[in-house]
């Protein structure tokens, strides 16, 4: 079973673990003790995936342009793998590695608690499914705010956890992250539609097979492109406290509305 966790986690992006790092960075909190939550969210997010890809979600046989862990291994190793990733992350940002403060360490899981579960990313998956059986394609109100849960949630507690770490204002990096989050879901829906397998990683054009509404399907390509660049310059300007200290962060919004994978 450890094997198929290194395999869930080797891959992808890393956005979430360097919104941790960066956002620590810019509050001064040390490396070392970033690295728990960064590594916290990593694990977080790939079991979320793992469980995501099983024939009784999205069932997906291809996952950073490799096999997906059901299909590598099995199904109960695929669920097992994803339970022991989640109760990981738990484990790493409750590790007095991370901060000596047990109440700063405490914050960070119940707000990871908070942002992965039943208020937040689950409950965005649960409306996603919901969407394939809906009467009606849902409104673009109704995908906005399935995707705050879905994608956004892990996000945002991502951005926030070097705030968090720091005892800081959570207002300029929850406003970003919100931002990003939901600019890296419309990027996410223009890929589905014109990206490249072979870059992707991943099967496309799964939601117009599914019939399901996205941002766009419902504002046309050059509309969410255009959305998308909104929304990047609004994570961009919630940065402006930090000056040019988070330029790193800045060229992390303009990466995710550019990418091919």
């Amino acid at each position: 079973m450890t094997r198929a966790m290194g395999y869930a986690v080797a891959g992808g992006k890393g956005l979430r673990g360097f919104l941790v790092m960066e956002g620590a960075r810019l509050h001064g909190v040390p490396e070392d003790h970033a690295l728990w939550p960064a590594a916290a969210i990593e694990a977080v997010h790939a079991y979320s995936l793992v469980h995501d890809d099983l024939p009784c979600m999205d069932d997906d046989d291809l996952r950073r342009g490799q096999p997906t862990v059901h299909v590598k291994w099995d199904q109960a190793t695929a669920v097992l793998a994803g339970d022991a990733l989640l109760t990981l992350g738990f484990e790493m940002v409750s590790d007095p590695r991370a901060h000596g403060d047990p109440a700063v360490r405490a914050d960070l899981a119940l707000s990871l608690a908070r942002a992965a579960g039943a208020g937040g990313m689950v409950l965005g998956q649960a409306l996603d499914m919901a969407a394939e059986h809906a009467e009606a394609p849902l409104t673009l109100d109704e995908i906005t705010a399935l995707q705050a849960g879905k994608t956004g949630a892990l996000i945002q507690w991502s951005a926030e956890a070097g705030a968090r770490l720091a005892g800081a204002d959570l207002k300029p990096m929850r406003h970003y992250a919100q931002a990003l989050g939901l600019a890296f879901q419309i990027a996410d829906d223009i890929l589905d539609v014109e990206g490249d397998v072979g870059k992707a990683g991943k099967r496309l054009q799964k939601d117009a097979r599914a019939g399901k509404a996205t941002f766009v399907s419902l504002l046309g390509l050059d509309a969410a492109r255009r959305r998308a660049e909104d929304l990047a310059t609004s994570a961009c300007d919630a940065l402006a406290p930090f000056g040019t200290r988070a330029d790193t962060l800045r060229e992390a919004a303009r990466f995710v509305i550019s990418r091919d994978s």
